[in-house]
């Protein structure tokens, strides 16, 4: 599956339908980090289409669909539980455009942040999520991800 982030028609929509998009999309993301900071892994990949891209800084390749979505960020809960600290998400500058597909693409910022067993929390990244949301079985849902870090860009 190929999705352009750029170059797609935007729909304009009347003000009180895109309030409604935009209060969905913003639900959607907290619902969303909630079940990654809790380590609901099944759950959280399930916010994402049975054939979602996931592209992060450190693999080398994008992650392929749900299952593989699982098993990475289960084994990230697993090495932060070592670690002892707690790692949390913040998602704010939410900037959603409906496409005449239906479909929504959205950019953020996310902050991940660590609190640890003793002391207060400490940003560990600033990153920009891209995302390309479609309705599936009457969910929003995640088909494409981009996430790029600040430090890295």
């Amino acid at each position: 599956m190929t999705v352009e982030l750029a170059g797609t028609a935007e729909h304009t929509l009347p003000g009180t339908e895109f309030a409604t998009l935009y209060a969905q999309a913003q639900r959607f993301y907290a619902h969303q980090m909630r079940l990654l900071d809790a380590h609901d892994t099944q759950r959280w990949a399930e916010t994402f289409t049975e054939d979602a891209l996931l592209h992060l800084p450190s693999p080398p390749g994008p992650i392929r669909a749900r299952a593989a979505l699982d098993r990475y960020v289960r084994t990230g809960a697993a090495r932060q539980r070592r670690a002892g600290g707690r790692l949390d998400h913040w998602v704010g500058m939410l900037d959603v455009r409906p496409q005449t597909d239906g479909s929504l693409h959205t950019r953020c910022s996310a902050l991940v942040y660590v609190t640890p067993g003793q002391g207060g929390p400490k940003v560990l990244y600033v990153c920009v999520m891209q995302d390309v949301l479609v309705r599936s079985r009457g969910e929003w849902r995640i088909a494409h991800r981009r996430v790029t870090r600040d430090d890295l860009a």
